[in-house]
């Protein structure tokens, strides 16, 4: 489902693309917004809902990585002429967490025991066969760089920049508000959680202790190990609620 889109307004800017570099991509082209440091990038992949899921991975932002992939499948996918739904689709199926952040989502969620909630063997199905059960996206739905570095959520924090605060604490909660299950919503490091605790009550549970994936969080082996055990009561809550 798509609960808006920007891609007609660059579409055609997408289709000259000869290349997908740093330096095609981070320009005025597809500049969405600025603000002091901040400079707001357009990216395809997050205008995707799976409104279905009943597990929802929110980074902070997309990265370059995320973004360059998702551009990169929507180059191909044009060439098939699909419709804009479909395009958005296959953006987000290839470019989510893509890289060795999902190998280590993966990795951290079967330690988890997700496989005994959700009809599966493994959750690296989560992101083949049985990718409906899950919907992945950002609190901040495009990606955002900090003086052209990826946007790490502490300069500034979300709560100082009005731009990032209308991403999250506006726009955000109407993606939920499409999610037509109870769903299980794990925040990917301390700075969405943060986040999302500044959000108003909904049918979704949040569960809070998840380091963040990427292997650049040198603490994220320890911080695992610490919080798996009330991780793992987390998800079995709202399993049995």
């Amino acid at each position: 489902m798509i609960m808006e889109t920007k891609l007609p307004h660059y579409i055609h800017k997408i289709k000259a693309l000869r290349e997908i570099t740093r330096s095609t991509l981070l320009t005025n082209d597809f500049l969405m917004n600025t603000e002091a440091n901040l400079s707001m990038y357009y990216a395809p992949h997050n205008e995707y809902v799976n409104t279905e899921a009943h597990i929802v991975l929110v980074g902070l932002t997309p990265g370059w990585n995320q973004m360059q992939t998702a551009y990169t499948q929507l180059l191909n996918s044009l060439k098939e002429e699909k419709q804009i739904e479909k395009l958005l689709q296959d953006a987000k199926l290839t470019a989510r967490f893509s890289g060795s952040m999902r190998h280590n989502l993966i990795s951290m969620l079967n330690e988890l025991e997700l496989t005994k909630v959700l009809p599966i063997s493994s959750t690296e199905e989560l992101f083949s066969t049985n990718h409906t059960l899950l919907h992945t996206t950002s609190i901040i739905k495009y990606p955002v760089f900090y003086n052209g570095a990826n946007y790490t959520g502490y300069r500034p924090t979300i709560h100082q920049s009005n731009l990032l605060k209308t991403y999250a604490y506006q726009k955000f909660p109407e993606e939920l508000k499409q999610l037509k299950n109870k769903t299980l919503i794990i925040p990917l490091g301390k700075a969405v959680e943060n986040a999302l605790y500044q959000l108003p009550e909904s049918k979704h549970m949040f569960i809070h202790g998840f380091p963040h994936p990427s292997g650049a969080n040198g603490h994220r082996v320890k911080q695992f190990k610490q919080n798996k055990a009330d991780l793992i009561e987390q998800i079995h809550h709202w399993h049995t609620s």
